[in-house]
């Protein structure tokens, strides 16, 4: 007996189809068989009525002599047949089976010969019980109805024979059931075997042992789901590994400055410090509070990205006014790099945003570009204008970024290089904020040659008059000052 499972589905549901298949087929199959030998008998009485129809059309109707039923009977007489002729009354008249004789008939083909059809009837016979078949047909004098001729066959041997053929289809039938229960029993196995498989190693998993693995070469669905089952496991795994380093990072993030302010708090507490150093330690405690107000500001941005509960408040902008902004206030940073930052701008371009959220953006981009561009270097924007579209490069000619690190440089956690510090999440959160305006975020580098990240955005339609005036190129150069600069 098969346990209760998909084992015993397979093999019942298997069954039962096989089954009625081959019940329908032996049934029609039998019922065709019958039906020929069935038709095959009527159609040899038939043309032997016609005959003998014929026959006495042809004497009967000129000599009158009712003599001639007795020609018909021993003319016309079939083996293994009794012939009979009625009266219209149904009484047998003659047979050629002389102990039925006065009986009345009252079988359906009998009603249906009065009628002018040729008919037949299949029962049992009175007083004997077999199964027969009688064909009836009348005989006409002068156009009018005058005896009834009919044949009565027993059908046994033909029933004998249906019987040891319905008989041999059974053999064969349950022969070929056994055969489809046992291949029925091998293909439930061949698929229930790894679904035991599977799921035991999701048990282990639903544990978490995320190191197991489903192991063996399954095909079509079973493959899928083995393979889409190891590639949840290897997530898990990388996820909570990335957990784990961003939990180490933000710890060492928050120490840092919370070690100095700590520090220079209890040292100006002490108190006997000249204002000069004093000072130094108000800045210092200043600088690291402010950094961990951005710390604590990018992980509640991306907290509210990922729950969307990020909104915008949108308005006209000035990419071009935004991004010489950003210039001067990443002038500093780049000052101590002496790197030279340009904007290329022949155009305008206007768009829908939030300002604020476009400013962190292109503010993070330019900051990544100053952090990784060599000392000395240049990092350029520009803007390329493509239907319905504006791209903002931001390009750095610094260290670049390898191919294997490339595609995951904008996954949430991910550091190229941990000791440069971060939480991970700034490529994230600005890509999210990229398609919060329904723009695109675009990133190409080759190692050692530089960067190059391309944000493209939806323009305003339509955009202001002035939006093509060719403008002066903004420079900023770290060896002076932005208010020294000529900047449009």
């Amino acid at each position: 007996m098969i346990k209760k499972g998909i084992r015993r589905e397979i093999v019942v549901h298997y069954f039962l189809v096989v089954f009625m298949a081959l019940l329908l087929v032996e049934v029609i199959f039998l019922l065709a068989v019958r039906t020929y030998y069935y038709d095959s008998v009527y159609s040899h009485i038939a043309s032997h009525i016609v005959l003998a129809d014929e026959y006495y059309q042809t004497y009967a109707l000129r000599d009158k002599n009712t003599s001639i039923i007795n020609q018909v009977i021993s003319y016309f007489e079939l083996y293994g047949t009794e012939l009979q002729v009625l009266n219209l009354d149904g009484r047998i008249l003659s047979s050629s089976n002389d102990f039925d004789t006065d009986n009345v008939i009252q079988t359906s083909d009998v009603t249906q010969a009065l009628a002018g059809e040729t008919s037949r009837w299949v029962g049992k016979q009175p007083g004997t019980n077999q199964i027969v078949m009688s064909v009836s047909k009348t005989l006409k004098n002068a156009g009018e109805n005058q005896y009834i001729l009919r044949y009565v066959t027993s059908l046994e041997k033909i029933n004998d024979k249906l019987l040891n053929l319905t008989m041999l289809s059974i053999l064969i039938g349950t022969a070929v059931l056994a055969t489809v229960l046992a291949f029925s029993i091998g293909l439930a196995n061949s698929i229930v075997k790894p679904i035991n498989n599977i799921r035991a190693v999701s048990a282990q998993m639903a544990k978490g042992r995320f190191n197991v693995r489903v192991k063996g070469d399954y095909k079509y669905e079973l493959g899928e789901l083995a393979s889409t089952l190891n590639y949840m496991a290897q997530e898990i795994v990388r996820s909570n590994q990335v957990k784990d380093d961003f939990i180490s990072s933000i710890s060492h993030e928050l120490r840092t400055p919370l070690t100095s302010i700590k520090g220079w708090s209890e040292t100006l507490n002490s108190g006997g410090y000249d204002p000069e150093e004093t000072r130094i330690g108000m800045q210092i405690i200043t600088k690291e509070t402010d950094r961990l107000i951005g710390l604590v500001e990018e992980i509640l941005d991306f907290s509210k990205l990922q729950q969307n509960e990020m909104k915008l408040v949108t308005s006209s902008v000035n990419l071009k006014e935004l991004l010489q902004e950003i210039m001067l206030n990443m002038w500093a940073k780049a000052e101590k790099k002496g790197i030279k930052l340009n904007l290329v701008a022949d155009w305008k371009p206007v768009i829908q945003g939030d300002a604020n959220r476009l400013k962190q953006v292109f503010l993070n981009l330019v900051d990544n570009a100053v952090k990784f561009s060599h000392e000395h270097g240049t990092v350029d924007l520009t803007f390329e204008m493509e239907e319905g579209f504006v791209a903002v490069v931001v390009r750095d000619y610094g260290i670049g970024i390898s191919e294997e690190h490339i595609q995951r440089v904008k996954d949430r956690f991910f550091q190229v290089n941990p000791v440069n510090g971060g939480t991970g999440l700034g490529l994230a959160i600005t890509q999210q904020l990229v398609e919060l305006h329904r723009g695109t975020l675009q990133m190409a580098s080759e190692l050692g040659q530089g960067t190059t990240v391309t944000v493209r955005l939806p323009l305003l339609e339509p955009q202001p008059q002035d939006m093509s005036v060719n403008d002066q190129q903004t420079e900023i150069e770290a060896t002076a000052s932005p208010s020294q600069q000529d900047h449009t």
